[in-house]
């Protein structure tokens, strides 16, 4: 193995190569680049900016759609001859149903064969096709149509796709750049827009579906009655109270426009909105126009009436004029609606998250000061306690970063915060497996094997140990990214990106790096083993420390029942603790609304909360956040997304009021149903994650490894819960993600121990199993708890300082390592020796370690 062909040398030199080339763009302005370069952009949290995700609302399709089968049916009914006479003509939207009663149940056929002609024909894929309504007769003369799945996931769809192009167009009319519009699930559309701090109006101009009608009033209703008569409906004037008696029927759609601008009218000075026909709306607006000389015609846009002047002449030129009180940004917004054109179906706004600039540079300089710490702890750890090897594995490790950023520039993905923290994570996991190969190495010298024997064995035995150990966190983040959501799966990217490199570099760069050392020195022993009498610059070759001594006989095994009952104890503990008083969970998963703002001078923190306890919305929470004029503001889930929207532009305005010169820093909304999803996916993702690693321990060792494996994560986990409610910590996407890689990283541990003990009892046929067991943990200490450093001196910098966005993350973190390291001893040690008693090993006198195989 410590031989390279040429070819081979060559093809890792140019994948190496290959990172730096598409890596180097990251350090230019875009703008200087060509345009095949790729670069990774800056999430929003990190550039400042606003996140909307916006659903379609579906139920208005359908209501839509029905309505005009009832039309259809009251037209076609009236115009048969003869007349075909009806009772209880209905939509049913909650079961998608139209129905009818003919009086004469002979003539259900004629209503039938009109609905039949109304139909709309689907694909239903293969060729095939089928109309979008099933009609039924029944004997008494009922007529139904029922709109079909096919026809409602197909007008979903459509809705969908329409919503997103629509979406682009208002966007791009009001001159954001580099915003991002992307279909999310079945009927969401997500929106990102960079730089743009207060969203108030993007959200007015989104939220608003924009179809304009143009319909004939009915003159001889009754304003006055409760319900409109068959064929007409009562609309609000978009300016008042006054009411209005609109026929349903519409005699020009404004999907007929091909302009609208935004002027003043010559003779009153007043803002209007001016708009053009193409030839089908002319043609139809003319002839409109010329039969109704007289009579007034209502512009309806969005169910309400904007304006209803009476036609003095025919207009035949295919413009016309729409006032209606405008200043000249209602003006203008109303032209941009109507040349971006109408929304199939109403958004609404189900979850908001906005972050101002001055946040976005904070979170920058925290992320980097984190990265620099982090890489400068782990290569002075390696660099002592490795010698010249530990700094081979510092190399490997800058060229796993230089690939792996290469690799998330060509992905195009989106650095956030969370995805700064995984790459200051990947510092730490990417030397655990050249701490394998190290120790193994280390071991094979003691062992007496010459040098290059002692390479090849050492790269050869940690290969799989290492392959087993990192695809447990590839399970565990693969999780993270079906079931996160926004920069937490940003986070499990990066991570996995990371895991995936970092297993190449540090068993293939470094392994060359080494043959090219081995065959320039052909030393006669490995600078792996620690050697008195050497000067300094001789010692710097070498290891400076250990953390455990060589040749340990700790016996952990007598502790093995204490350490079980004291983990049982604290886990119950921590479930209790779990139910009451429970964890605080953030708006990710109960919903609400936090704002972080920055006031002029110090806070005054009682005259801000009775500014935002005036406005009814609940029970306001107020708290210093850091600095004295820092405020983080948090109000509970308002019933719906719309809501919440409300209650996020009323917040805003009062405490802009209440403190002139008040900053929004930072702006995050979730609706009720959004949380929830939110919740279940979380705990899916970690139910999938216990799950899939149970699998593939049970796979790759015996089962006893798997019950120790997925009993010690479970414990683990529990432990961790308890300590975010005993600390107060959130638990939202952060803390999921933040849970996962405990596990994660957690299962890398015990998969190396459990490797260990499967090479021993291969090893050691007539030894006790525990003995077997204290013999493979001594054996694997300095490389648990090497591993273990190295993550605590990465995670160490993003508590210190990555600033509040991180702080619970890390401190978790932190506390996952350390639980996890002990419970690798304590906990899976001790349920492999008591449910293997019998089935691994039988009791037997100890043989002596070293001796030969039975």
């Amino acid at each position: 193995m410590m031989y390279f062909a040429r070819w081979k040398q060559l093809a890792i030199l140019g994948v190496c190569l290959l990172g730096v080339l598409i890596s180097v763009p990251n350090l230019f302005p875009r703008d200087s680049l060509p345009s095949w370069a790729r670069q990774i952009s800056l999430g929003l949290d990190l550039r400042g900016g606003s996140y909307l995700l916006l659903e379609v609302d579906t139920s208005a399709l359908v209501r839509e759609r029905l309505e005009a089968l009832v039309d259809t049916v009251r037209r076609g009914a009236a115009t048969a001859n003869p007349r075909i006479l009806y009772t209880g003509l209905s939509a049913n939207p909650a079961e998608r149903r139209v129905s009818v009663r003919v009086s004469d149940p002979a003539r259900a056929a004629d209503v039938a064969r009109i609905l039949r002609e109304a139909a709309i024909t689907l694909s239903a894929g293969a060729g095939a096709q089928q109309p979008d309504i099933e009609i039924t007769t029944a004997p008494d003369g009922t007529v139904s149509a029922t709109l079909t799945e096919v026809a409602l996931r197909a007008k979903a769809s459509n809705a969908v796709e329409q919503s997103i192009e629509i979406v682009r167009r208002r966007i791009d009319e009001t001159g954001v750049v580099e915003a991002l519009i992307a279909r999310q699930g079945q009927n969401r559309v997500l929106v990102q827009l960079p730089g743009v701090e207060d969203p108030a109006r993007i959200k007015d101009l989104l939220g608003r579906t924009a179809r304009m009608t143009f319909h004939l009033l009915d003159e001889g209703a009754n304003l006055a009655a409760p319900t409109p008569p068959p064929g007409t409906m009562f609309l609000q004037s978009d300016r008042g109270e006054e009411r209005f008696a609109v026929r349903r029927r519409v005699e020009v759609d404004g999907a007929n426009l091909t302009d609208a601008r935004a002027g003043q009218d010559s003779r009153t000075g007043e803002w209007v909105v001016n708009f053009t026909f193409d030839s089908v709306g002319t043609r139809r607006f003319a002839d409109v126009t010329r039969q109704n000389v007289g009579r007034p015609f209502a512009i309806v846009l969005d169910e309400r009436v904007i304006t209803a002047p009476v036609i003095r002449e025919p207009i035949t030129g295919g413009r016309g004029q729409i006032s209606g009180q405008f200043d000249v940004r209602g003006a203008n917004d109303l032209a941009v609606l109507l040349r971006a054109g109408a929304l199939p179906a109403p958004l609404t706004v189900v979850e908001e998250r906005t972050v101002g600039p001055e946040l976005g540079a904070d979170a920058i300089r925290a992320g980097m000061l984190s990265l620099a710490a982090g890489t400068l702890f782990v290569f002075l750890y390696m660099g002592l306690a490795y010698g010249f090897f530990g700094w081979i594995a510092n190399v490997a490790l800058v060229a796993n970063v230089v690939i792996m950023i290469g690799i998330l520039s060509v992905m195009g993905a989106t650095l956030t915060l969370p995805g700064i923290a995984g790459i200051v994570l990947t510092l730490g996991t990417a030397l655990d497996a050249n701490i394998l190969i190290n120790e193994r190495i280390r071991e094979e010298v003691k062992a007496g094997r010459s040098p290059i024997n002692a390479l090849e064995a050492g790269y050869t035995k940690a290969s799989g140990t290492i392959m087993d150990s990192n695809l447990t966190n590839l399970i565990a983040m693969a999780c993270l990214y079906g079931f996160g959501s926004g920069p937490v799966r940003g986070f499990a990217v990066t991570v996995a990106v990371g895991t995936v490199v970092q297993m190449w570099t540090a068993t293939v760069v470094t392994r060359l790096v080494i043959a090219w050392w081995y065959r320039a020195k052909r030393p006669k022993e490995l600078p792996v083993v620690e050697r008195p009498g050497l000067s300094l610059w001789q010692r710097l070759g070498r290891p400076l420390f250990r953390i455990v001594p060589d040749g340990t006989r700790i016996p952990f095994m007598k502790g093995a029942r204490i350490g079980l009952l004291v983990s049982a104890i604290i886990s119950t503990a921590s479930v209790g603790l779990a139910v009451y008083p429970g964890l605080e969970q953030g708006i990710d998963f109960k919903g609400g609304i936090v704002m972080e703002v920055r006031t002029p001078g110090p806070a005054d923190l009682g005259q801000l909360r009775a500014a935002a306890s005036g406005l009814n919305l609940g029970d306001v929470g107020l708290q210093g956040f850091g600095a004295p004029d820092a405020v983080l503001v948090r109000l509970p889930a308002q019933g719906d997304e719309a809501g919440t929207q409300r209650a996020v532009t009323a917040v805003r305005a009062a405490l802009e009021q209440a403190a002139p010169g008040t900053r929004i820093l930072r702006v995050e909304a979730v609706g009720n149903r959004v949380s929830d999803e939110l919740f279940v996916g979380g705990l899916i993702a970690l139910a999938l994650s216990f799950g899939a690693m149970l699998l593939y321990i049970w796979f790759r060792f015996e089962w006893q490894f798997a019950v120790a494996g997925i009993a010690t994560l479970l414990l683990d986990t529990t432990k961790v819960v308890g300590l975010m409610v005993v600390t107060g910590i959130e638990f939202n996407l952060t803390t999921v993600a933040a849970i996962l890689t405990i596990i994660g990283f957690n299962a890398n541990d015990k998969v190396v121990v459990f490797d260990r003990m499967r090479e021993n009892l291969r090893k050691y046929k007539q030894m006790p199993l525990r003995d077997l067991v204290d013999l493979s943990i001594n054996e694997t200490l300095n490389r648990t708890i090497g591993t273990s450093v190295t993550l605590l001196l990465s995670a160490l910098p993003l508590a210190l300082f990555g600033g509040d966005a991180l702080e619970g993350f890390a401190w978790l973190m932190i506390a996952g390592i350390v639980i996890g390291t002990a419970s690798s001893t304590f906990i899976a040690a001790p349920i492999v020796l008591f449910t293997g008693a019998k089935s691994l090993r039988r009791t037997e006198p100890a043989q002596p370690v070293g001796a030969p195989a039975g």
